[in-house]
């Protein structure tokens, strides 16, 4: 899995459009300016977010997008992975030059982290980004981008970071 700017600004845009989407279908524009991301590239990241199901277009007036999926049904991974090449195409290439005798020195780290980070965005879902969104207190910050909530997991248990 490529942990991108593209996934960054494809999961912040779906927690946006979750956030907004209760009393009718959520319009790009509106998300580019709240999230401070361009138009043309939004464009471009839920068309591909549409193409595997994350996310439905309904046109004409008052249209705009909506969620396709129950929110607990959508996870982190899916949604980078929506967006983005996924990473065993990337490290297939780096190590396509090896023959089967000369094995990479790290190959077995970076697959097994590869693993660890893939299995921790699964576990993440749309429902718990936005839930915790709003638990955020609005006064704590006029920037949304100051301050990034990291769920993680102590002792098998769901837990959020302010960093």
């Amino acid at each position: 899995m490529r942990l991108t700017t593209k996934g960054r600004f494809a999961v912040t845009a779906m927690i946006d459009l979750a956030l907004r989407e209760l009393d009718r279908p959520v319009t790009l524009a509106g998300i580019s300016e709240r999230q401070r991301i361009s138009l043309s590239y939004l464009e471009q990241l839920f068309g591909k977010l549409r193409k595997h199901g994350l996310v439905e277009s309904i046109r004409g007036p008052g249209g705009g997008y909506r969620i396709a999926r129950q929110m607990d049904k959508i996870t982190v991974a899916d949604i980078v992975t929506a967006v983005d090449e996924p990473i065993g195409s990337t490290m297939a290439e780096s190590f396509e030059n090896l023959t089967e005798k000369k094995k990479c020195l790290t190959q077995d780290l970076w697959n097994n982290l590869n693993n660890i980070i893939l299995d921790y965005l699964r576990s993440v879902t749309l429902r718990d980004l936005v839930e915790k969104q709003k638990g955020v207190s609005e006064s704590a910050t006029d920037d949304p981008c100051r301050h990034v909530n990291v769920l993680i997991y102590r002792n098998g248990i769901k837990q959020y970071v302010t960093t």
